[in-house]
């Protein structure tokens, strides 16, 4: 028999010769989609009737859920649980579509079981259409679309490509960078759309539990069309931003083209700038969270294709470091698309805001006022103090050699950026706002500007304030990490 390396769970890159299947081992993938794909639609289900007095956290418990069913049975079956990423997986030509259509079919199936049990056990079920009465098709398309595309992106960026999983060496993130989607998204657009992102998780809420109480069949078929556009939108994504995908050998010095880089920065900047956004004017109170979520799961797929920056204080902190890393063209090229996604996520979260619950409350960068006064030191010191940190740590684990290790993964890059949204938006959103970020600053402007009920004085000359203190914050970042990083220089 021929020797075929260990898919999973190996850095060592031993290898075990291939045994025929047994029926119940060709079986098994379409087991475990059921299977997986029943717990986590009926865990929805449950978060959905049982947990309404205070559901901030349950995008939170549905994407824990996800993440274990994911290393679970990531194994077995790839661990989709979801017909858009397994029709993203199949347009992308990384599963047969003999596959892909029985997975849609288990899916579903596991689906109905489990919107049939929830019903049934707790006596309610979830409606399926706008989760309130100011949103409408455009809303719902908007987020159940781009959110789609967003997870479907990040599965075939994290479980699929080939520069992320290279022979006998698959990293291990995949799993927590896949349910950071439904964080990110969940909490941008579950008080609009209610945030399914899976087609399967649709049919199993309204089909059998929700009749009588939904919206009808035809928020249901609508819900799944936008689902599946944004499956399509994704993989096609995914193709663009690694054209290495093609070749029949990548080479270990590969550099992706610059057009390449250029679109994952588009892509990775719209998504974190809409998240904060739709945080911001659905008034959630975790944006932080919801925003460091979509951080780390773009870092994830990205990032050893443009290094994810996704903010401007970051690429100018790593274009300053030298070393190669980001050379001026590239990194003036870089700001100028992240500035240019910030405006277009700007622009679509100032429509939600314009038709949601809170358009009559302004919303803007809003600096902490004493006595009608700015209080611009304070501004500056939480800016330039956090936006450094969020810098070095960048510089520090995603530009920096690895030590010596069996497996060439890096694991801790993403979490550990991201980390910093967390605790730098929370400690300092009182005084600043913790955007951290030009481009995150100039979609808060963006957006102040073009929504109705906003009478922030001055926007833009906030937004420049604010900008310049997060760039020279990159700046300093550079200087802690030469004085701490000099062995670096030394290569």
């Amino acid at each position: 028999l021929m020797a075929a390396p260990l898919r999973y769970g190996t850095t060592l890159g031993y290898e075990m010769p291939a045994p025929a299947k047994t029926p119940l081992e060709t079986a098994a993938p379409f087991i475990a989609e059921f299977i997986g794909t029943f717990i986590l639609v009926f865990s929805v289900g449950a978060c959905g009737v049982v947990n309404t007095a205070n559901p901030i956290w349950n995008p939170t418990a549905i994407a824990s859920v996800l993440m274990v069913l994911i290393y679970t049975f990531g194994p077995v079956s790839g661990g989709h649980f979801n017909p858009a990423v397994s029709v993203a997986s199949g347009v992308a030509n990384k599963e047969p579509w003999s596959k892909v259509l029985l997975y849609v079919f288990f899916q579903i199936l596991g689906a109905l079981c489990a919107g049939c049990l929830y019903a049934e056990v707790f006596q309610k079920a979830v409606a399926v259409g706008p989760a309130g009465p100011f949103y409408g098709w455009f809303q719902v398309a908007l987020i159940e679309t781009l959110y789609t595309a967003m997870l479907c992106f990040v599965v075939l960026n994290c479980a699929y490509s080939r520069r992320n999983n290279p022979e006998d060496d698959q990293n291990h993130f995949f799993g927590l960078a896949i349910a950071f989607v439904i964080i990110a998204g969940g909490h941008a657009g579950g008080s609009i759309s209610g945030a399914h992102f899976n087609p399967a998780v649709t049919f199993g809420l309204d089909i059998t539990g929700g009749s009588g109480v939904g919206f009808g069949l035809p928020w249901v078929f609508a819900y799944i069309l936008f689902q599946l556009v944004g499956a399509l939108a994704g993989a096609v994504l995914f193709t663009a931003c690694r054209p290495e995908e093609r070749l029949a050998e990548i080479r270990p010095d590969y550099v992706p083209p610059v057009a390449a880089m250029l679109l994952c920065e588009l892509v990775g900047t719209f998504m974190l700038v809409l998240t904060v956004g739709l945080n911001i004017v659905t008034k959630s109170p975790v944006t932080p969270w919801s925003a460091a979520a979509a951080l780390t799961s773009l870092i994830y797929s990205v990032g050893n294709v443009s290094g994810a920056h996704f903010n401007p204080a970051v690429t100018f902190a790593v274009f300053l470091s030298r070393r190669d890393k980001c050379p001026r063209g590239r990194a003036t090229y870089f700001i100028l698309i992240q500035l240019l996604a910030g405006v277009l996520a700007g622009v679509i979260y100032s429509a939600v805001h314009f038709t949601g619950p809170y358009s009559s409350e302004p919303f803007g960068l809003n600096p902490i006022v004493k006595d009608d006064k700015v209080l611009w030191g304070h501004v500056f010191w939480a800016e330039f103090a956090f936006t450094g940190l969020l810098a070095l740590v960048v510089l520090a684990v995603a530009t920096t050699t690895p030590p010596a290790s069996f497996t060439r993964q890096n694991f801790q890059f993403g979490m550990a950026i991201g980390a910093c949204v967390t605790a730098g938006a929370f400690a300092i959103g009182p005084i600043s706002g913790g955007e951290l970020n030009p481009a995150v600053a100039l979609g808060i402007a963006t957006g102040n500007s073009m929504s109705s009920g906003n009478v922030d004085a001055a926007p833009w000359s906030y937004f420049l304030r604010i900008s310049l203190y997060e760039m020279l914050g990159g700046a300093a970042a550079v200087v802690i990490f030469f004085l701490t990083h000099h062995y670096e220089y030394k290569k």
